[in-house]
């Protein structure tokens, strides 16, 4: 195969950025005149701001937009909230606050932390009998313990550290395979950096302890690290937040009885239980709350999205995230979620955008920011499944969708108000829009728009 030589480079990264740019556009974009200027559109116009975004990553060579909105009347455990929600999706934030504003007056969310515990694994090799190396790693615990006591001097100093190390046997399940189980607290904080140095010192100094202890023989010292690295599955580090009212007081805005809509939202609360392509799509749903909420704060959605996709999926079927109860007259809907979020570090501090929504927040501590976040999800969680046993999702979506559709098409201020005036009282679907927007212009095809 033939590879064109001229769009692979070396040292692209010691470019500087106008220097990124102009290969880019020249071997990737014909030398689009215009490429350069659109992207120094999107540069901050304070060159220091600019410059703290340009190090964020390797090989910067503009920003890329997020919507930076808010969800206000989120009542959590008495406290009301205005709620940061960086996403692109046309009804997230709209849905969340709405079913804010719907529990507001119905006692808000209740939210607790349950367990803050993280965790990391050294994986290894050891070649000899489970039960020698048993003894051995019960000999060796202590230094463990002891040898990484300047790493976590710190953290310890603020209430966290190392909570334990166990031994782990997988020789079952992959020849000679084991590890070093650590559980963590780190308080504030994420922890990744912390978690994985502790894990690389626990390696050496198993290893090294090994390698002289007199009871082994030299046959039994043979171990080979695989790797070290923490787990973004976090099982004991759960957020719980629920909701609960009595029954009679659900069906507002809606023309079904209270019993009959309870009965409807208990049912596709099952469904989701049962049927993974609906368990799917219903999680889905709720992290689009929280994600929206983790990237506002700076944390890192693609880590909390994968812990809580493993959970669902933990009693070996993959399951909806929330759950539901009517019991007694009282309507009960929750969410369990594990989720390991920060408030110091990484770029909670660093980015202007992400001091700001902490702020925004009041400061949270991370206990409080995962009670939060949870309770967003929940919200957003609780307005799908309404408007799917009511109304249908489409009514809602599409007419946040509507705008979208119209700056496709290239209308003017003026033409939108008037389309929005049009489909205030009308479902609103793809082709409708495109059709009125059609004969509002006076042609007949989108071509002739010259969008």
């Amino acid at each position: 195969m033939k590879v064109e030589s001229n769009k692979i480079i070396k040292g692209f990264s010691k470019l500087s950025k106008e220097g990124k740019m102009e290969w880019i556009v020249k071997e990737y974009l014909d030398n689009d005149a215009n490429a350069i200027d659109f992207l120094k559109s999107y540069w901050h116009e304070d060159p220091k701001t600019q410059k703290l975004h340009d190090e964020f990553i390797e090989n910067t060579i503009t920003n890329f937009y997020i919507p930076f909105g808010v969800a206000p009347n989120f009542l959590i455990n008495d406290k009301v909230y205005c709620v940061p929600m960086a996403i692109e999706e046309s009804s997230v934030v709209a849905a969340s606050a709405k079913s804010a504003s719907f529990w507001l007056n119905r006692g808000g969310f209740k939210a607790q932390v349950l367990s803050k515990t993280k965790i990391g694994h050294v994986h290894f090799a050891w070649y000899g009998k489970y039960e020698r190396l048993l003894e051995f790693f019960n000999r060796v615990k202590p230094q463990l313990m002891a040898g990484t006591d300047e790493l976590t001097a710190n953290m310890r100093a603020r209430g966290g550290g190392i909570l334990d190390i166990q031994l782990v046997n997988k020789s079952d399940l992959e020849p000679n395979y084991y590890q070093l189980l650590a559980k963590f607290e780190t308080c504030d904080s994420m922890g990744a950096n912390f978690i994985n140095s502790c894990l690389e010192e626990f390696s050496k100094i198993f290893q090294a302890e090994m390698e002289k202890d007199a009871l082994l023989s030299q046959d039994e010292k043979k171990i080979q690290i695989i790797m070290c690295i923490l787990s973004n599955f976090t099982p004991e580090c759960i957020v719980r937040s629920e909701v609960s009212c009595p029954v009679e007081s659900l069906v507002e805005g809606t023309d079904m009885s209270a019993e009959k809509f309870c009965e409807k939202f208990e049912q596709a609360i099952h469904v989701a239980m049962i049927e993974p392509y609906r368990a799917t799509t219903h999680n889905k749903g709720i992290f689009n709350g929280i994600d929206a909420v983790v990237i506002a704060t700076g944390n890192d959605f693609r880590a909390v999205e994968a812990c809580g996709h493993t959970y669902a999926a933990r009693d070996g079927q993959y399951k909806s995230l929330t759950n539901v109860e009517v019991k007694d007259g009282i309507f009960r809907f929750w969410i369990d979620i594990p989720m390991a979020l920060g408030t110091v570090g990484g770029l909670t501090k660093l980015h202007p955008m992400v001091n700001f929504a902490h702020k925004l927040l009041g400061n949270p501590n991370a206990e409080e920011l995962m009670m939060i976040t949870a309770s967003t999800g929940l919200a957003q969680n609780f307005g799908a499944i309404r408007s799917l046993v009511t109304t249908g999702i489409q009514k809602g979506h599409m007419k946040m969708h509507l705008l979208n559709i119209l700056n496709q098409l290239g209308a003017t201020e003026e033409e939108k108000t008037t389309a929005t005036k049009y489909f205030k009282d009308k479902v609103v679907a793809h082709k409708d829009v495109v059709n009125y927007y059609l004969d509002l212009k006076g042609v007949k095809t989108v071509a002739e728009l010259n969008v």
